[in-house]
């Protein structure tokens, strides 16, 4: 994508998680959930990202170094809202002050290329000032809904729950936290946000207030998906995203011919390749790179980490990581390979 790119929020604790960790290293299949973010920005051919880091943010700087991307990063030293994040990569933006910017909450992990795509689309096409991406949940308890006129559709605001009227909780369509604006009128405006809130902090939503006030062009993208506003506050909230990557990846592979008589304790990484008419047996964990050929029986109860396992292999109730398996072989039970490559 040309004359564009992105920043990537990424400084909040997460005290809810009651981790030592910052919250956006939650790992969803085990892989964090800033992690998912970056790889769909990546997949956009967005090359100039900032991730903007905050609590222990040297931890997320090492995460970042491992994935090999060219990232920049700045530190939040203070959290004091997504508008004072963003104003923190303000250098950055400067930089790229004639394009667009694409803003991402790091612990919304389903965002996807589609979804940016087509939101930037509407965003060129519709010549806006900025573009939400908005999603419609059943419930919407807890996010920030979109009003919209009801002659012409156009975005009016965006209304925080507790400040909601009783209709206006009664809509669906909601803000997922990720945008699209022009840099320049980002940049105009983005000072101009007071912290006169309830947490007396500076929000981005303060901002799309600004410009519609202002008569700049305002607009929101709906997307088909409505994962792709979900993240995570809490434990429970982060097995439901578990609970949804899991089940995307197993169906994925089923459509493309794997054989899965029943989920149960099966967990894919979504990096793992399986070949067609391979059976996968209940309590299996298939993590890393792990590639594994056609017409295998893995399981019951096998984990297989960073491997390759040849076609027509069996592998039962063993442990492999780091390994080779040729094809035509029969592994188990109770058998363990450590890197054998």
């Amino acid at each position: 994508m040309e004359n564009v790119c992105c920043v990537i929020l990424a400084a909040g604790e997460g005290k809810r998680m009651k981790s030592n960790i910052p919250k956006v290293l939650s790992s969803v299949l085990f892989e964090p959930m800033v992690g998912w973010v970056i790889n769909a920005v990546i997949k956009c051919d967005i090359k100039n990202v900032c991730v903007v880091t905050g609590y222990k943010h040297e931890l997320v700087q090492e995460y970042l170094e491992s994935l090999k991307y060219n990232l920049e990063s700045v530190i939040q030293a203070e959290r004091k809202g997504t508008a004072h994040a963003v104003m923190t990569a303000s250098e950055f933006l400067n930089r790229h002050q004639n394009g667009d910017v694409l803003i991402l909450g790091g612990d919304a992990p389903f965002i996807d290329k589609s979804t940016i795509i087509k939101a930037y689309k509407t965003h060129k096409n519709s010549n806006n000032s900025a573009t939400i991406i908005s999603s419609r949940l059943e419930n919407p308890c807890g996010y920030g809904r979109i009003i919209r006129d009801n002659k012409d559709y156009d975005v009016q605001a965006i209304v925080e729950e507790k400040d909601a009227s009783f209709v206006q909780r009664s809509i669906k369509e909601i803000n997922s936290g990720a945008y699209w604006f022009k840099v320049k009128d980002l940049l105009k405006f983005i000072d101009k946000v007071s912290d006169n809130t309830s947490q007396n902090e500076f929000y981005l939503t303060s901002v799309i207030e600004l410009l519609i006030k202002n008569n700049y062009r305002v607009d929101a993208f709906e997307t088909s998906s409505s994962d792709v506003a979900l993240g995570a506050n809490d434990v429970c909230q982060l097995q439901e995203l578990n609970e949804i990557a899991r089940e995307k990846v197993l169906n994925g592979l089923m459509e493309n011919g794997v054989k899965i008589p029943c989920t149960d304790g099966i967990i894919v990484g979504r990096w793992v390749q399986v070949g067609c008419g391979t059976t996968i047996l209940p309590g299996t964990i298939l993590t890393g790179k792990t590639i594994i050929g056609n017409e295998c029986v893995i399981g019951p109860s096998s984990q297989i980490i960073d491997s390759k396992i040849g076609d027509n292999t069996v592998v039962n109730n063993s442990y492999c990581k780091e390994c080779i398996i040729p094809e035509n072989q029969k592994i188990g039970p109770f058998v363990s390979f450590v890197n054998n490559k």
